[in-house]
């Protein structure tokens, strides 16, 4: 997959989930609440994983803290 492949599905991921958040603020049932909470949480790990093979250099610079506490600072 191509670095402009990987882009455009970051891009329609994250317009997934601001649509899901858009409808989260809306007036759901509990069952329809439930769904869009799990496709958010969907999609958010697609964006987590895809960004890993798309950027893997910047991987360490997602939690500092961690990645300070890790190395002993």
């Amino acid at each position: 997959m191509t670095l402009d492949e990987k882009l455009a599905r970051l891009r329609a991921h994250r317009s997934n989930i601001h649509r899901y958040r858009r409808l989260l603020s809306t007036r759901l049932s509990d069952i329809e609440r439930e769904f869009l909470s799990r496709r958010l949480s969907e999609e958010q790990s697609a964006i987590d994983a895809l960004s890993a093979t798309a950027f893997p250099f910047g991987s360490h610079l997602r939690d500092p803290i961690s990645a300070a506490a890790s190395r002993g600072a």
